[in-house]
């Protein structure tokens, strides 16, 4: 996979419904690609892309991913210049205390009552988001609204870090690794006929990958994203959901999606067959565009394939390139198979 390119798009702020930075980007990458292809932007915002094959397709298949990221939108300045937020996106209040985030070029602090004005079980809480503010150092209402308006989104403001060759942190990793792979797969002319689909507004209900889907109609969609990967501090093997390092995850189930079961079992069969790592995800959890994409039009066979990725929505989702590698191994495999 491509690092650089991975670095540049988590670089871009754009959270629900404010994805034009993202969907800028992309359309530049694109178009500075030779392959045979159609490129169209749909009412919502979506990405669709035509990939031409060297020859047609006998199915329909559709490779989703997502450009939004979650973040917070300002709902309320206060007279003392604070503001009050509200998430975009599902956002552990837990990694929101004392983060930095961006307004364009605006910084803010997500706070709250200090420790020391806590008393009893308070002390050991973290507070919820109606108990947040975000202080962006001013100290009216009228300074801060020199800045900032009700309505502005902003996201969490850090940018990808490299620890180690294969490893990084940052910000939109969810779901700036799948729109990369999908570049990626955008760059090369398949064997046969595909579509893609760069989404909107995931993080806040599915709603931009079923409206692609209704234009495509596909006939196999697989949805490309990150899934939580708990092989943290204190998780044990059935707890762990999925471990970095271990290869694409693929999913059999989640909240919003039961896969289909022959489809779940070819992708892995393929996987090992082939030498690409895959590894499963291990609880019914989460969701992603499938499912928006699978009840679309006259229902879409459906799977998915993750990166498995600790802190996820958070500043500092955490991921490896291997992982990386697996998936868009597997995807060009699938991407070939799944249209023959």
């Amino acid at each position: 996979m491509n690092k650089e390119l991975l670095t540049q798009l988590c670089g871009i702020d754009g959270v629900s419904g404010h994805e034009d930075a993202v969907r800028g980007f992309i359309l530049e990458q694109l178009k500075a690609t030779d392959t045979p292809k159609e490129v169209t932007v749909d009412a919502m915002g979506n990405v669709l892309v035509h990939l031409f094959g060297k020859q047609p397709a006998a199915h329909v298949v559709q490779m989703d991913a997502h450009m939004d990221e979650v973040g917070v939108i300002i709902t309320h300045i206060r007279p003392d210049g604070m503001l009050r937020f509200a998430t975009l996106g599902s956002v552990d209040s837990q990694v929101l205390f004392g983060c930095r985030v961006r307004f364009g070029k605006q910084i803010g602090v997500i706070g709250g009552k200090a420790v020391h004005q806590c008393g009893g079980d308070d002390k050991k809480k973290v507070p919820s988001v109606d108990h947040m503010v975000i202080d962006i150092g001013c100290v009216s209402a009228e300074e801060a609204e020199k800045l900032v308006r009700v309505g502005d989104t902003g996201t969490f403001d850090n940018t990808l870090t490299w620890l180690q060759d294969d490893l990084f942190c940052g910000k939109a990793v969810d779901d700036r690794m799948g729109c990369t792979l999908l570049l990626e797969l955008a760059s090369e002319q398949p064997e046969r006929d595909i579509w893609l689909s760069f989404s909107v507004q995931e993080e806040i209900g599915l709603r931009g990958a079923g409206v692609a889907a209704e234009a495509i109609q596909p006939e196999i969609a697989i949805a490309i994203d990150s899934t939580t990967a708990g092989d943290t501090a204190g998780s044990t093997p059935d707890t762990a959901v999925c471990c970095m390092g271990s290869g694409a995850v693929v999913s059999f189930a989640d909240r919003a999606t039961l896969y289909d079961a022959a489809l779940y079992r070819k992708i892995r069969e393929l996987g090992d067959a082939n030498g690409i790592p895959t590894q499963t995800k291990n609880r019914v959890a989460g969701a992603n565009n499938a499912g928006a994409i699978q009840r679309s039009h006259t229902g879409v066979q459906m799977a998915a394939v993750s990166l498995p990725c600790r802190y996820l929505h958070s500043p500092s989702c955490m991921g490896r390139v291997s992982d990386g590698d697996a998936m868009l191994s597997l995807l060009r495999l699938l991407a070939e198979e799944l249209t023959k």
